[in-house]
């Protein structure tokens, strides 16, 4: 997970001790198969908004009993009506929902792909309109996904060149180039200083 999203989790869940409001949370890695594709993301949010609110863990309850006690995997439209219902109980508490690194979702097979069918789940959180219902996503700004979530952004936040996140790039090559336990990086410190120079200028925010 991103340390911007970390930084942001970590700020609401300390809302979130104090009763007032309501999280999940979900993060795309390329590194890990199960952490690729959307369908990962909607169990895991039905997951954590019903383990601190007893009225959405009925309602979560109810659909594995529906299963046979999970003997059958609900499908995804019935999924997602789970996860609307959590949403629009009328309990007033704040609910945010942060997907970090988007961008990793597969989107290389199926019609429509994995992670078109995300942008299509998180455009219809979206229009739902609920007032308690924050959403925060965090990706590259790849062209397929700011043409869905641009219109739908209230607040859009770049980081690609601001210089705390270029320095946190820089720290982190250093950090590999640095390190004493890959024989391969046992260079001149000229040679990786050039690196670290070179893969911090050309990664773009990345």
């Amino acid at each position: 997970m991103s340390s911007f999203s970390s930084s942001i989790i970590q700020d609401i869940e300390a809302i979130c001790e104090t009763g007032q409001a309501l999280i999940g949370y979900f993060y795309f890695d390329f590194r890990d198969t199960n952490k690729q594709h959307w369908r990962n993301l909607v169990p895991s949010l039905l997951t954590q908004l019903s383990s601190r609110s007893s009225p959405r863990c009925d309602i979560l309850s109810r659909l594995y009993s529906a299963h046979d006690s999970g003997a059958r995997q609900p499908s995804d439209d019935l999924l997602i009506k789970c996860l609307k219902e959590m949403l629009t109980l009328p309990d007033q508490r704040q609910i945010y929902l942060v997907i970090d690194a988007l961008d990793e979702c597969l989107n290389t097979s199926g019609i429509p792909s994995s992670r078109e069918r995300a942008l299509q789940f998180v455009k219809d959180l979206v229009d739902l309109c609920l007032p308690n219902l924050h959403i925060c996503v965090t990706s590259r700004a790849e062209i397929d996904i700011r043409n869905i979530l641009e219109p739908l952004t209230t607040c859009r936040v770049s980081l690609h060149h601001q210089s705390g996140q270029k320095k946190d790039i820089e720290d982190y090559i250093r950090s590999v180039i640095y390190s004493d336990f890959d024989p391969i990086m046992r260079w001149r410190k000229e040679d990786k200083d050039l690196v670290i120079e070179t893969l911090t200028e050309r990664a773009d925010g990345m």
